[in-house]
């Protein structure tokens, strides 16, 4: 477990700096305990997922994309993921988050 918890404490930080920034995601726009995540190799989509599922390896993997693609510097103002809406919609079913 304490190999994931670096990439959540990372995720988190993307998250904080995605609210104060003022852009896209606000606290209106995604509940406590949820997290907006953009999805789509060309056009992206926003999906919401409960934060609990960061510490999934599924995610982790995606997360991992993640970091290599766009380290802390995500276009979209939130968790930007670089995969197609299919691939990852899989993986969220997988998971059960949607």
């Amino acid at each position: 477990m304490a190999i994931l918890m670096p990439r959540i404490i990372q995720a988190k930080q993307i998250i904080r700096r995605s609210l104060s920034n003022g852009r896209s995601t606000t606290l209106m726009d995604t509940p406590k305990g949820y997290v907006a995540v953009y999805v789509g190799e060309q056009e992206k989509k926003r999906f919401v997922v409960q934060v609990s599922v960061l510490s999934q390896p599924l995610f982790q993997e995606l997360l991992r994309q993640s970091e290599e693609e766009f380290g802390y510097d995500h276009p979209m103002g939130g968790l930007t993921i670089p995969c197609s809406q299919d691939m990852f919609i899989d993986v969220a079913a997988r998971l059960g988050v949607l």
